[in-house]
């Protein structure tokens, strides 16, 4: 009988012949595996090893998404607002890159020549530069201040008898200079106010008080308004005493030279005196404290 004989022997083959590589299982044997393996477990023993992931290459499917495209990176600063955020950011940042444009192109037209703007419009830079953005060349050309300049006024006063008495000299200048001194934020008034009135009344004055122009009359009721606020403030006229005049007078003393120098300033201090002023009836204080 040969391999293609048919009949109950068929399927068993002859001795020494090789088993059938392809022939099923008989029946009862998976479960037989399956039990086996149930009982491994029941038993504490590992479960059957997975099979090794191949190491050869990518699957044969190819790259998932997530790694041929990875995600956009986190947006930051404006970006990250929302629209309607991003346009106000945008109108906030052109107002204030327009504010520094014009801050800065006043700055150079007061501080350069004449020219044909600062003749047309010389108001408008000043209104803008005084009196927070003032550019001046004192402090490095031509010559530096080397001077110490005091206002000091002093006070006519009627008092409650009628007979006056005149006040001794306040020293405005050393008032300020002990506000100003160990205060970090001080008061635009504090330091320019009186330096400004007495550098106004000075420009616009020869040497004997002569007004030189027409902005002499403006400098002197400047200063004098000014002399007669800060008397106030130091209670020159008592209770029921009126101010009836004031007057003002500079205390100029020289910067003493570093001791390494060997220059000599004379150490005496030089006055400048102002004639009295009578105080109009809008300006007396002190009545009827």
């Amino acid at each position: 009988m040969d391999a293609y004989d048919k009949g109950p022997d068929a399927r068993r083959g002859r001795p020494g012949d090789c088993a059938d590589p392809v022939s099923p299982l008989p029946e009862g044997a998976m479960t037989d595996i399956t039990e086996e393996h149930e009982g491994q477990r029941d038993a504490g023993g590992a479960p059957p090893p997975e099979p090794a992931a191949s190491s050869e290459g990518p699957s044969p499917e190819g790259p998932s998404p997530e790694s041929a495209f990875p995600a956009p990176a986190p947006r930051t600063g404006i970006a990250a607002l929302s629209l309607r955020y991003q346009v106000a950011a945008a109108l906030v940042l052109a107002v204030v890159a327009v504010a520094a444009c014009v801050h800065l192109g006043m700055v150079f037209l007061h501080v350069a020549p004449p020219n044909t703007l600062t003749k047309k419009h010389g108001k408008a830079i000043d209104d803008w530069i005084y009196p927070e953005f003032e550019q001046n060349w004192k402090l490095f050309a031509p010559n530096p201040l080397q001077q110490n300049i005091d206002v000091q006024v002093r006070a006519e006063v009627r008092t409650r008898d009628g007979s006056e008495r005149t006040t001794g000299w306040y020293d405005l200048s050393a008032l300020d200079g002990d506000a100003i001194h160990g205060n970090l934020l001080p008061s635009h008034t504090q330091q320019n106010e009186l330096r400004r009135a007495w550098d106004f009344y000075v420009a616009s004055h020869d040497g004997e008080n002569r007004p030189a122009g027409l902005r002499g009359a403006l400098s002197e009721n400047y200063l004098r308004r000014v002399v007669v606020v800060r008397l106030d403030r130091e209670h020159a006229a008592g209770r029921g005493e009126t101010l009836e005049s004031v007057q003002v007078r500079s205390r100029t003393t020289d910067v003493p030279p570093p001791k390494w120098s060997d220059e000599q300033v004379p150490s005496t201090p030089v006055y400048r005196r102002l004639p009295w002023w009578s105080l109009p009836d809008g300006e007396r204080t002190g009545a009827s404290v």
